[in-house]
This record gives structure tokens, sequence and C-alpha cells, in this order.
């Protein structure tokens, strides 16, 4: 009988090369990408816990956390205003101070806006314009989205006219404006005092009325914006209001800034 070196299944090496157990590049490639999709289905299935992530009402969108703090610093601004009425009343019943002394610190509370103030009043609208707004003379392009909404520049030139033209109190919305607040738009929102509004926006001022429009004509700002409301249709509205009474500033009155890092 011959050698059965040469015979296959024998343990013994040969002079020939030995024959591995070898997988074509494209098939491994394979098994990784079926491996990593099954690694994001896991890692989804997981996340949702059963539930469709793109439906689940529970995850709250941003918008929904802006204005639920918003509702929030509106109550909270309330609860202040009730407390601050509280110590102000405890402190006029015994303070040691005089008449004169008391009268002087409401002079300067109404001058701070933090007291209610009463007398003719004169209101302007703000409004965006309708979003398929064409031009309405011409020789105006077409409106660009950036023409047809309320800006923060056309807030501040409202209130910096009614200021101008003697206003003895503002109040944008539903709050009353003081000297550190700040007129602040975020896109399509005006944001003030830590509250979120959308337009129309309304700005009620006390005042001399026949001053107060004056004011507002003789404005450069808000005659450039006249040129927008004419061409492409942004909301302008003055209206008399007779008496009105502009609640006082309830918020906080402390200086917020920034500090040096250690």
């Amino acid at each position: 009988m011959s050698n059965s070196a040469d015979s296959p299944g024998t343990g013994s090496t040969g002079s020939g090369p030995a024959r591995g157990l070898r997988f074509p590049p494209v098939r491994i490639l394979t098994v990784a990408v079926f491996a990593l999709a099954g690694l994001i289905f896991f890692t989804s299935f997981n996340t949702a816990k059963g539930t469709d992530i793109r439906q689940d009402g529970s995850l709250l969108k941003l918008s929904d956390l802006i204005q639920e703090r918003s509702r929030k610093n509106k109550e909270l601004d309330e609860s202040n205003g009730t407390l601050r009425d509280g110590v102000d009343a405890l402190a006029e019943s015994d303070d040691g101070s005089s008449k004169e002394q008391d009268e002087r610190i409401r002079g300067l509370e109404k001058s701070a806006g933090t007291q209610q103030v009463t007398g003719d009043a004169v209101t302007v609208t703000l409004n965006d314009a309708p979003p398929n707004a064409t031009a309405k003379l011409p020789g105006y392009p077409e409106p660009q989205p950036d023409y047809l909404v309320i800006h923060q520049q056309d807030l501040q030139a409202v209130v910096n006219a009614l200021w101008q033209g003697g206003a003895k109190g503002i109040k944008v919305m539903d709050q009353r404006l003081i000297s550190t607040s700040a007129v602040r738009c975020v896109g399509n929102t005006l944001i003030l005092q830590g509250r979120v509004y959308s337009p129309p926006y309304k700005i009620t001022a006390v005042g001399d009325p026949d001053r107060l429009k004056q004011a507002l004509a003789a404005s450069k700002a808000i005659q450039t914006y006249m040129v927008y409301v004419n061409v492409y249709g942004l909301g302008w509205k003055v209206t008399d209001d007779g008496t009105v009474t502009l609640p006082g500033y309830s918020g906080t009155v402390d200086l917020h800034y920034a500090k040096p890092v250690d």
C-alpha cells in the first residue's frame, strides 16, 4: 500500500499549501451592514418604548416649552405684584415717615412706572402683511419674506416716538414699560420681560393725544415703515382710546449684569 500523506483527511502537512477558510470582501461588508442596521433598530426600539417617535405627543416642541415658560413668568409677575402691594400697604401703615416723604416716594414710584397712571391714551397697532402680498405700487420689487413681518426696530420706533411725544406711561401688549425694559424680537415673536407675544402688537401710551400722534408722524423710522405699509400691506392703525388706566409694572426691578469669571 502506498503512503497516504497526500490523501484528503490526513493530519500531516504535505508539500502543498495549507487550505484555509476564506470569505470574499463583499460578503464581509454585507454582514457588517446588516449588523449595523440591527444595532440601529434595537436602539430605536429601546428609545421609543413602543411609541411612535414622530407622533408622540409627550415630546414637547421647543415652542411649547417657550409658551409654557411665558405663562409661568406671567403668573410669577402677578404674584409678585400682589406681594408688593401688600408690602407697600404694611410699610405705609407704620414706617415712621412723614406725609411729605410718602408723597415724594409715590411720585418717584409713578415716574419709575411701578404705579398706575390714568389719562387720555392713544394705541398703535402693528401687524404682519398677508403672506401672499404683492407690491401695490409700480416701481417697487416683489416682496421678500423679510418685508412682510414686523421687526424689532419697528416696535422700538413707535415706543421711542411716543416717549418723545411726552407719554406719561406706555404699555406694550399687557405689560407696562419701565426704564430697563427691552423690546426684543426673535423671528416673528416679541419677547418682553420674559414673556412671548405674537402679532398683532398693540402699544398704548397715556399723554396728550395730539402730541403723541404728531411725534409718530415726525419719526423718520416710522416714515420708512409707512412705505412698507402702503406698498406691501403691513398693518398700521392709530386709535384714540379716551381715558385709560395703565397698570403699574409688577416685575422685578433688580438689575442683571455680567460678572467676570474668577
